[in-house]
């Protein structure tokens, strides 16, 4: 080969070697591309996961926790389990000590505002004033734990004063009495007939903080027709209705 042949050749080499150190130089910033994206894809991946342990494990907690909870033991139509509980001022109350007489349970708390608004300015603002009489008698429960939200003796007394609660307000602190009744929120209706069984659960109203819920359906006063039938010796219609308001601030399972 001549000469000249050789330096007419060299462009032509010089470009073959600019391209295939290019090639060279692109290739690792292809690589280095895909492994980025692949590590936002595994960070997204781990978090995802990370979110669903923890969903999963708070779902387990929450069915662990109800499971080993104690099964009530009040049913619709048997007799209502027996408590004995101190009001806000030492004096004890059993359930036996209303023999003869309708018994509304109402549970309490004096920090939920549900309660805050039932008795601020809502049905039970003077409810019980206004039944209580010779053949009927209110109680309010507080099974909040010590340290919980409405525990305690000055905070319920408290509230009592703020809303002229004229009717016992009882502590169970251990939360005995509030899980032998079913009782998950606040506030929760029981009331017992005459002979001691239980013949409503549930709330006292269709209506939580004044508002009903679903459009266009009317306020229903729960208490009200149960204490009417029961007075006038006739069943109850709705002896039970879904409970609303706070839950009640048990200590932990």
């Amino acid at each position: 080969m001549s000469r000249m042949s050789t330096i007419r050749l060299l462009p032509r080499s010089r470009a073959l070697l600019c391209v295939m150190a290019f090639g060279l130089a692109v290739a690792p910033l292809a690589c280095d591309g895909g492994k980025k994206a692949d590590t936002k894809t595994d960070t997204k991946t781990a978090e995802t996961k990370t979110e669903t342990k923890q969903a999963e494990t708070k779902e387990a907690d929450a069915k662990q926790a109800e499971a080993h909870a104690p099964a009530a033991e009040a049913k619709l139509g048997e007799l209502a389990p027996e408590f004995e509980l101190n009001d806000l001022d030492g004096k004890p109350h059993k359930l036996a000590d209303y023999k003869g007489k309708v018994v509304v349970l109402e549970w309490f708390n004096p920090g939920c505002p549900f309660v805050k608004h039932a008795h601020g300015e809502g049905p039970l603002k003077d409810m019980a004033k206004k039944v209580v009489s010779d053949d009927v008698a209110w109680l309010s429960i507080n099974s909040g734990a010590p340290g919980k939200q409405g525990h305690g003796v000055e905070a319920n007394k408290a509230a009592a004063a703020e809303w002229a609660m004229e009717n016992p307000i009882l502590l169970d602190e251990s939360g005995e009495v509030g899980h032998k009744y079913g009782a998950t929120n606040t506030p929760h209706i029981f009331i017992v007939d005459k002979e001691g069984k239980l013949a409503y659960a549930g709330a006292p109203d269709n209506a939580p903080v004044g508002e009903v819920k679903n459009e266009g359906e009317a306020f229903t006063d729960y208490i009200g027709p149960v204490l009417a039938a029961l007075k006038d010796g006739k069943p109850v219609e709705q002896p039970e209705t879904r409970a609303w308001g706070c839950s009640v601030k048990y200590d932990k399972v």
